[in-house]
């Protein structure tokens, strides 16, 4: 419930306190007094849109903090969790409004979104007027509070589940057909690509590796003339290799006629005889190094130059060719078993369209079942609310085809104020005073559905009294039982039955006015409701009325 209200600099509020209790609470005060400004600020920091317009004159800023009491298992506490938001105590809501129009959010005393704040304060006030838009006035909230008083929010959940796993399963089925059809059309193509490059059989690091050989064998081919040439200077026909060993077996038989004379020259042609044949030796090595198959070469030009060919016709890097054909062999492979799976896809869909709607229309019976007893319990309350000629009707229309998350029905709350006359939505057909009674009853037999822990409803009794605005009054008190009930009102019959009863009142000179509000004792609520029924001037009479309206409430 809301147990502070604190105000700063809002409107013709410059400081405001105030401490609300369980039960009915009533506001009252003369015309002017400043009771929708105190709506204003409560709204304001609900998350209402902010306005520069609200802050007090020749103030810089204007502040409200609403401080909430609720169970640690309330919706609210939920949204601060899911937001990060620290809860260990109260609910504090925090709207700071500057005059230059900027405005700041506080939640729990952390920085946070209007929207956010908006989010909770939904979830812990409703207020209702004669020209509230929120709420139960909202067609789109409708379908939600009738499975609240049918109490079958479980088979929502199910349907719900039933819903999104039929949607999942139907967009897997789609993407699936999408793939089918796609590889379908591209199959002709694939096969032929698949054929080609299996034929071809690319390897990782083929083209690197034939590249160097080709490259090898092509320097061995420029190099292998010069080596030849070689070879025929050191051992073909003109070699000097056989005259110089015959030339040195000569020598070597004169060394010992003529000692010491030709021991070097000998001894030098011994050894160039040595480093010429190992100079043999060597050219012969370098010429099997070089020998090459010229048919080889060829081979490895030409499967590189269809490796190559292949990376340019398929737009891919040639190391990439053998990743190729594998991804298209896959597609292939989906495309040959993507009809059997397609069918088994459709099959799941279809099973699970088939619970969703199973689902779906048994909660649609419950609900159908529910807006009996909703039509039943709103009926009951309007004939006290001088309403007995009007009837309230629930108006739902189911379309099997028009499968959503929450089920195939659309829900509107419609009335006809007077026999005879056509029905319709209640915001279009129903008039102010009428929307307000018929929004209490709904509220009554949706007290204990899912009720936000404050409501406030503000000026309802407008335009009507006496029996009727007892039955208000009634009403609200049977409501405080189960939430926390806020009232402004003008009827002193509604006054009489409060739990705690504020006045609101206007201070100050031409200058500077001030609206403030006081907790009255039951003397001066005495004083204030004899002023409701009496008017400027209260007279005994008056007095003696609004005693016996408290006594009577007292009692009751």
């Amino acid at each position: 419930m809301l147990s502070r209200l604190s105000i700063r600099d809002i409107v013709l509020i410059e400081k405001l306190d105030i401490d609300f209790s369980s039960g009915l609470s009533v506001l009252t005060g003369e015309t002017g007094a400043g009771k929708s400004i105190l709506l204003d600020a409560l709204s304001l920091a609900l998350g209402a849109r902010g306005d520069a317009s609200l802050v007090r004159h020749g103030a810089a800023q204007g502040q409200v903090i609403a401080v909430f009491d609720v169970p640690r298992n309330h919706p609210a506490r939920m949204l601060l969790a899911d937001n990060a938001i620290e809860d260990d105590g109260d609910i504090i809501l925090r709207r700071v409004q500057t005059a230059d129009g900027r405005t700041r959010v506080f939640v729990n005393d952390q920085p946070s979104s209007v929207t956010l704040m908006r989010d909770v304060g939904h979830a812990l006030v409703e207020i209702h007027g004669q020209h509230d838009e929120r709420a139960l006035v909202d067609p789109g909230a409708h379908r939600e509070l009738l499975d609240s008083f049918g109490g079958h929010l479980g088979a929502v959940r199910a349907t719900g589940e039933a819903w999104r796993y039929w949607r999942a399963c139907e967009q897997e089925f789609l993407r699936h057909r999408a793939k089918v059809e796609a590889a379908a059309r591209e199959a002709d193509y694939l096969r032929a690509a698949v054929a080609e490059l299996t034929k071809l059989d690319p390897q990782p690091g083929e083209e690197a590796d034939l590249a160097e050989l080709r490259a090898s064998m092509m320097r061995a081919e420029k190099i292998a003339s010069e080596i030849h040439d070689a070879q025929d200077v050191l051992s073909g026909p003109s070699s000097p290799l056989p005259q110089l060993a015959s030339l040195l077996r000569r020598l070597q038989r004169k060394v010992t006629e003529v000692p010491g004379l030709l021991d070097d020259v000998v001894k030098s042609l011994d050894e160039a005889m040595l480093s010429l044949d190992a100079a043999q030796s060597g050219v012969e090595a370098a010429l099997r190094a070089t020998e090459y198959d010229p048919r080889r070469l060829e081979q490895a030009e030409e499967r590189l130059f269809s490796l190559r060919a292949a990376s340019r016709k398929h737009s891919v890097a040639v190391d990439d060719l053998a990743q190729l054909r594998d991804t298209m062999a896959a597609d292939l492979a989906d495309l040959d078993a993507g009809e059997e799976r397609l069918h088994g896809l459709e099959k799941q869909a279809a099973a699970a369209r088939e619970t969703y709607d199973i689902a779906a229309a048994q909660l649609s019976s419950l609900r159908h079942a529910a807006t009996i007893g909703l039509t039943r319990a709103v009926m009951a309350e309007l004939p006290a609310l001088k309403l007995e000629r009007a009837a309230f009707i629930v108006e739902m229309a189911s379309e099997a085809e028009s499968r959503m998350e929450d089920g195939i029905d659309q829900v509107e709350f419609w009335v006809r104020t007077n026999p005879g006359t056509r029905p319709g939505p209640m915001m279009k057909v129903a008039s102010g005073g009428e929307l307000s009674r018929f929004l209490l009853a709904l509220k009554v037999a949706l007290a204990d559905r899912s009720s936000a822990p404050t409501l406030v409803f503000d000026e309802i009794d407008t335009g009507v009294g006496g029996a009727v605005a007892d039955a208000i009054g009634q009403r609200l008190a049977r409501l405080s039982k189960r939430v926390q009930v806020l009232s402004v009102t003008h009827a002193p019959q509604v006054a009489a039955r409060a739990a705690t009863h504020f006045l609101i009142s206007k201070s100050g000179g031409a200058d500077r006015v001030a609206t403030g509000i006081a907790e009255m004792d039951r003397a001066a609520r005495q004083e204030e409701i004899a002023r409701m029924l009496a008017g400027a001037t209260i007279t005994d009479e008056a007095r003696a009325a609004a005693e016996r309206l408290l006594r009577e409430n007292t009692a009751a």
